[in-house]
């Protein structure tokens, strides 16, 4: 199967039954909130691995602030 343009997923999804809809709705959201979870993970990751070399920075928000190029 070729690549179907967004129009035609939607007419294709229209065209299912009911049922099928809300299981096609259902089965997209996990699939987001996986997504999402690898995402937050892999950030999680960089993050930790910053913090072994040293690379994270203390401070308060105007420390912060102070540190910006104007």
């Amino acid at each position: 199967m070729g690549a179907v343009t967004f129009s035609e997923a939607l007419e294709l999804i229209e065209s299912l039954p009911e049922e099928d809809r809300r299981d096609l709705l259902d089965i997209v959201r996990r699939r987001l909130v996986e997504e999402r979870r690898a995402e937050i993970a892999k950030s999680i990751q960089a993050a930790r691995g910053e913090w072994a070399r040293g690379e994270v920075k203390w401070g308060t928000v105007d420390d912060l602030l102070r540190e910006l190029p104007e």
